[in-house]
């Protein structure tokens, strides 16, 4: 994640696109209850689409003006590599599951993607009002504020974070998530297990949080959470200790100096 961005896509770009995904928070504010929405699966499922429907109706088009040329991720659950040119990776429901149980981790994501590398995003959280953008090679902020990963140097002092990327995972996917708590319990001080991605992550680059995994290639659950933590100062790899990019199957995002460390217990997972 190396791409520098031209200073007239961060002084225009990004409070176009923050604008945009604020707007589109509120529709989601508007929906939300403090208490859970649906019974059976057909009506839980039923609730998740209407709330991506009802926010996608006021974000697709107005992201895609904003950039012209750009494409457009129809399937936010989808993973691996996207064609060459710029991507719009959208969540309108980051945590929807959250969001219908009437539980307060969620937010509206918009990430531009150029080859596969994201260089552009804005996380908003409508419940607290915090707004989280990055640009490549133009740093992570809060409301403005820049933010920095954790300095913490020992990974038995850390704080560390996964979850569950998606329903219906293989088998494989869901014993290598359990051995890895279990091994992260052991080297780690508390691992932290929840969803979605996007907002372990922005604790991650706050430096609240030390780390991140995932077994998972889910590119609207990742390439917000991956830039913020870069340009924050964090290390973003794959489980080989390769540079992650969107087309990669899993993923690790922390503080430089318990990255190796991190590393070295979840890479023979």
């Amino acid at each position: 994640m190396s791409t520098a961005m031209p200073t007239d896509l961060r002084t225009t770009l990004l409070p176009a696109v923050t604008a945009i995904v604020k707007d589109a928070g509120k529709t989601l504010r508007e929906r939300y209850t403090t208490h859970a929405r649906g019974v059976t699966l057909t009506e839980v499922v039923g609730e998740i689409y209407s709330n991506d429907e009802a926010v996608l109706a006021v974000m697709r088009e107005p992201l895609l003006a904003a950039r012209p040329g750009s494409q457009w991720v129809e399937d936010e659950l989808a993973g691996g590599a996207l064609p060459p040119g710029e991507w719009w990776v959208v969540d309108p429901a980051e945590g929807n599951i959250n969001h219908v149980h009437g539980m307060p981790d969620w937010a509206v994501t918009a990430t531009l993607v150029r080859d596969n590398q994201p260089i552009l995003t804005v996380v908003h959280l409508p419940l607290s009002g915090d707004t989280y953008t990055a640009t490549a090679g133009g740093g992570a902020h809060l409301d403005g504020r820049p933010l920095a990963v954790s300095a913490k140097t020992d990974l038995d002092a850390a704080l560390i974070g996964t979850g569950q990327a998606r329903p219906g995972e293989s088998t494989d996917t869901f014993r290598r998530i359990g051995e890895s708590v279990t091994a992260m319990l052991t080297a780690g001080l508390v691992v932290r297990v929840s969803v979605p991605a996007t907002l372990q992550l922005i604790h991650v680059a706050a430096g609240r949080m030390d780390a991140f995994w995932q077994f998972s290639d889910v590119r609207s659950g990742l390439v917000a959470g991956a830039l913020l933590v870069a340009e924050a100062g964090g290390t973003v790899t794959d489980l080989d200790g390769k540079p992650w990019t969107a087309s990669g199957r899993d993923f690790l995002a922390a503080a430089p100096r318990v990255h190796a460390a991190a590393l070295d217990v979840l890479s023979p997972l």
